[in-house]
């Protein structure tokens, strides 16, 4: 059983209150738009972390993290990119893959607009955490918390970090 915390679309802000939740959790995944590697580097000191670069992303974080991240996680099939779309409305570059060969979980950022929506096409979970940074149209900064238990996603908790 492990603890995930979802964030995307930092654009280099990190706080006390992210790092409370990053140490409640087993694992930090991150969506891509870190902006400053302080982000990642302050999250990696505490928890593991999977990550993706974004569109917002300099060469070091292209560097360091992958354009699409995926893995397995217990008996979880997870796929995370920062420009992804959601059900129906994929980007074009991955529908075909997501038709094909369809992760459990789909995670991506972008948007800054918090979404869950279970896929029932491609029979798989869409994930959206919103914004975490202060940067963005998003009123309210938020992350997703869940459970991945063997091959179940659970607990699944929406956090309101606050106004920008």
């Amino acid at each position: 059983m492990k603890k995930i915390l979802l964030l995307s679309d930092t654009h280099s802000h990190i706080d006390d209150t992210i790092l409370k939740y990053v140490s409640q959790a087993d694992e930090v995944w991150h969506a891509g738009d870190i902006g400053n590697l302080v982000v990642t580097d302050a999250v990696k000191k505490i928890k593991p972390l999977r990550c993706v670069y974004g569109n917002i992303d300099d060469d070091k974080a292209r560097m360091e993290f992958p354009l699409h991240n995926r893995f397995m996680c217990e008996g979880v099939d997870v796929w995370i990119t920062h420009i992804g779309g959601y059900p129906g409305r994929y980007n074009p570059s991955i529908k075909a893959k997501l038709a094909t060969n369809p992760p459990k979980l789909f995670i991506c950022g972008h948007s800054h607009i918090l979404k869950v929506i279970f896929d029932k096409k491609n029979n798989l979970l869409h994930l959206n955490p919103g914004a975490a940074g202060k940067s963005g149209f998003h009123q309210v900064r938020t992350m997703l918390r869940f459970v991945i238990d063997g091959d179940k996603i659970k607990d699944l908790e929406i956090i309101e970090i606050g106004k920008k």
